[in-house]
């Protein structure tokens, strides 16, 4: 880096100028429009490098100071079908700071100036019926999709058909039908105990291990998931953390209770 700054050129980097976000269908009209310029001078020796391509219009009204300058650029050439003549500048001054750099031919870089003012262009509304076919145009043209056709070498249709015995092998296709994956039994099968007998199995079941997960209970007292919830709720701890992570275990009060039950 140090050794290519040796050689940009900074004469200029202190000028102001501006800089415009430019659409793809203007910036493809100049390049024609310069390239035209260029073969119409006929090979000459002095060439026209920068051809007019656009002329920019500023409005302002000199007895009001409120009112913000309005620019309107009019392109220069007339014969370029649907694209719009006439394109409104929006004038921005709140950017992050940056500079334009340029290269020529020879491969010297310059720094050109700073960036003072930015523009962004959009279609003039005197120009929104053109703008409007330009964009169907172009969708259109994406839309259209070219058959093209191919000429086989082999015409004897050999490749086009499976040869004899290969029908088998054939992979099935994607409108094959998938195996139907076998259903998880419904709770509604299921018929709930009466609340006091469920209490009773479950106090029973905390008397031979004290911690007991949601799907252990399940299949030793073989009742509905949210009804087994709502027991459990009232009569146990969930432990979210710790050894027991994961498991039910009853609540202390009714762990004195088990335990006077198995005194008495």
């Amino acid at each position: 880096m140090a050794e290519e700054g040796k050689h940009l050129e900074t004469a200029r980097a202190d000028r102001s100028v501006w800089l415009m976000k430019c659409p793809t269908v203007v910036s493809r009209a100049w390049q024609e429009a310069a390239s035209s310029s260029a073969s119409e001078a006929g090979g000459g020796a002095n060439p026209n490098p920068n051809p007019v391509v656009a002329k920019v219009i500023l409005s302002l009204d000199p007895l009001r100071d409120d009112q913000p300058m309005q620019f309107k650029m009019e392109m220069a050439q007339v014969d370029n079908g649907n694209i719009p003549k006439s394109y409104s500048l929006n004038m921005f001054n709140d950017f992050v700071p940056m500079c334009i750099f340029s290269e020529s031919n020879q491969g010297k870089l310059a720094c050109e100036g700073k960036v003072e003012t930015k523009f962004d262009m959009k279609p003039h509304r005197e120009n929104l019926v053109d703008y409007g076919k330009l964009c169907r145009e172009r969708t259109n043209k994406y839309m259209d999709k070219p058959r093209r056709l191919q000429v086989l070498s082999d015409d004897h249709g050999m490749r086009m058909r499976p040869m004899p015995g290969m029908v088998g092998l054939i992979p099935a296709g994607p409108k094959e039908k998938k195996k139907a994956m076998p259903t998880k039994p419904s709770d509604t099968k299921r018929t709930r105990r009466d609340r006091g007998e469920l209490e009773n199995i479950l106090f029973k079941l905390f008397e031979r291990q004290p911690n007991w997960s949601l799907k252990q209970l399940m299949q030793e007292t073989d009742q509905p998931e949210q009804f087994l919830k709502e027991i459990l709720n009232d009569l146990c701890v969930y432990n979210k953390r710790g050894p027991n992570q994961g498991t039910h275990e009853l609540k202390p009060e009714y762990k004195k209770h088990t335990e006077d039950n198995d005194a008495t």
